[in-house]
This record gives C-alpha cells, sequence and structure tokens, in this order.
C-alpha cells in the first residue's frame, strides 16, 4: 500500500493552451484540484514554492483555503525554500493553516533550489552569519522552526500585559500538536538524507538529486532511502518515518494522452549541472499504457522503498485534466503494483 498524491509546479502564463493565465487562475485551480484529488481517492495534494517566478510562493494562504474545503487529503509543499524564511512568523502561519486543516499538513521544507534572480533571499533581508553559506543558513532557519514547533514556551511575559497570561514561559500560537512530526526535508545528496534522519523529519526526495555513483537514478535514490533509514534507527527516534519520492508519471488511455506525452515513452535519465560543479542525475519520465507503464514502474527501486508516492501534475492544461492524470493512476495502475 502507498500513499498517492499530486506534486504542482503551479505555473501560469498566457502561451496557446495555457489554461492558467495568471495567478488567481493558478490559486483558483490549485483548491479545485485538490477537491478533485480527493473525491478520486488520491490521498494528498503537494505545492511547489518558488520565488520571483510565475509560480505558487506563499503556500500558507493556499494550504488554509484547500484545509477549508476538503476533510481527508493530506496537505503540503515540495519544497519551502528555508532560506527565504523567518521561522517564528513560519510556525504561525503554520499552526493556523494545520488547525485550520485539522492537523493534515505534511509541510516539505529545504535548503532550496536555484532561483529566478541572484542571492533572492537577500532581497527578504537574509544573510548568512559569519563563515557560513547559505546552505548552513536555511538549516539553522530549519532547525529554529522544528524547536519552536515542538510547542514549549521560550519567551519571557511582559509583567504588565494586555491580556492575562498562562503561567511560565511564553510559545507562539496558535500551536499545532503534531505538526512538528509532519515536517519533510527535501533531500539532493545522501548526505542531507542522513542529516535529516538525524533532525527527526520526514524525507522527501524528488526527480532529481546528486550524481552519487553513477548508477541509474532510481538506484541511487533507493541507496539515499536505505541511508536515510539507517540513520534514522542510529538516531533512536521512536516512530516510523515517512519517504516519499516524485515521479512524472502518465498512462496513456486516450488519444488526448497520447498526443500529449506519447512522446515520453523512450525518456532516460539524464546528467546535467543545476548548482555550481556538481554532476546531477535527473530522473526519467514514465509514460506508456497502463500494462506497459505497470512493468516499468515495478523495476523502480526507490518507488519501491518509498511509502508516499507524489505524481506531477501539468497544471497548465488545467484541473480536468490533471484530475485525469491523477485518476489514470489511482484506477489502472496502482491496484496492479499493489499499491491499492
Amino acid at each position: 500500500m502507498k500513499k498517492i498524491g499530486f506534486l504542482s509546479f503551479g505555473h501560469w502564463s498566457d502561451s496557446p493552451g495555457s489554461q492558467t493565465r495568471s495567478a488567481s487562475d493558478t490559486l483558483l485551480q490549485s483548491i479545485d484540484l485538490a477537491v478533485a484529488a480527493e473525491e478520486l481517492g488520491a490521498d494528498g495534494a503537494y505545492f511547489r514554492v518558488h520565488h520571483f517566478a510565475r509560480q505558487l510562493a506563499s503556500p500558507f494562504p493556499l494550504l488554509a483555503a484547500i484545509g477549508a474545503r476538503t476533510s481527508r487529503i493530506e496537505i503540503g509543499t515540495g519544497v519551502i525554500d528555508m532560506r527565504y524564511e523567518n521561522p517564528m512568523y513560519m510556525v504561525e502561519d503554520a499552526g493556523s493553516a494545520d488547525l485550520i486543516a485539522g492537523g493534515r499538513l505534511q509541510l516539505g521544507i529545504s535548503r532550496g533550489s536555484p532561483e529566478q534572480v541572484v542571492d533572492g533571499w537577500r532581497y527578504f533581508g537574509y544573510e548568512p552569519g559569519e563563515g557560513q553559506t547559505e546552505a548552513d543558513m536555511a538549516r539553522k532557519h530549519a532547525e529554529v522552526f522544528l524547536k519552536v514547533l515542538e510547542g514549549e514556551g521560550f519567551a519571557r511575559p511582559n509583567p504588565r500585559p494586555m491580556f492575562p497570561n498562562p503561567p511560565g514561559l511564553l510559545r507562539l500560537e496558535p500551536h499545532a500538536p503534531g505538526l512538528r512530526d509532519r515536517i519533510w526535508w527535501g533531500a539532493g545528496s545522501n548526505g542531507t538524507a542522513v542529516w535529516a534522519a538525524e533532525q527527526g523529519m520526514n524525507l522527501m526526495s524528488s526527480t532529481l538529486k546528486y550524481d552519487e555513483g553513477g548508477a541509474p537514478f532510481h538506484v541511487q535514490q533507493a541507496e539515499q532511502i536505505r541511508a536515510f533509514r539507517k540513520a534514522w534507527t542510529e538516531a533512536g527516534w521512536e516512530r516510523e518515518p515517512r519517504v516519499s519520492v516524485s515521479r512524472s508519471i502518465f498512462a496513456i488511455t486516450t488519444d488526448l494522452d497520447d498526443a500529449y506525452f506519447g512522446g515520453d515513452g523512450e525518456s532516460k535519465d539524464q546528467i546535467g549541472f543545476i548548482d555550481g560543479p556538481n554532476k546531477a542525475i535527473f530522473g526519467r519520465s514514465y509514460a506508456a499504457e497502463p500494462d506497459e507503464l505497470i512493468r516499468q514502474l515495478a523495476e523502480d527501486e526507490a518507488i519501491a522503498e518509498a511509502d508516499t508516492l507524489l505524481l506531477t501534475v501539468p497544471n497548465q492544461l488545467g484541473v480536468d485534466y490533471s484530475a485525469h492524470v491523477i485518476d489514470n493512476i489511482v484506477t489502472h495502475v496502482a491496484p496492479a503494483l499493489g499499491w491499492r
């Protein structure tokens, strides 16, 4: 059994064929797609977060709106770039959204990916400390966020407050019980996956990672997951961690599917550079008729290792078609693979 969700990059453009011409289109359609996915039996609605781009950015208003419109589906991010975040304010936003959703938030956070502008986090008022890198800064923000999410008091109360205080040190409000255990780290390497385990975060692994050894992408990703689980056990955490992987998977069941994605059937892993000199490996896409797709996916070692699969959806093709993509996997592929 696996949880199956979707991951939307939340693009909009006024290009021909786009069903999301504006930010408003993308936000409102994201809510509608989450509602549709819940009705189809999917388990999660996840959204990318990018700044200075015509894509989804500030996630918490969207997550709260989806939480108010749905009742069962998990709601999350993949991922929030912690270089840009004030962890204190983020705790308040996340707590509010989680309470509105009834404890269904699953927040993916990370050091982030290359952005649209140079050092965009500087415009948000953040600078790495002396001798630190931007990655160090992101991890520091994450550590503060995790600590404050625990809900322990840390702030000295005013002896003459405007409103009565409870006894002792004060915490940020509203507090969302259990949210600390529903934070995921988007890891791009084996080393950062191990660090995530040491911090007690779940693992979120996308369709790319640093190339560490030259094996096929799904093999390297499976090795990353095993390294994470080993580190989790060694850290002594009592709860069972969760692991998600992302994939572009399209079951071709109609002529329109074939027109859009039939050419992706021969997709292969790719090697490239996304951030500095380190070589990265990009996982292949899957596109085939259901029987062939089932055969191919059964050989993906990383999907086998994960408990959650996030399907990237072509959000610019509109809610109905994205829902069709999700339904194809849930209905025609997942049962044969034992995911349902």
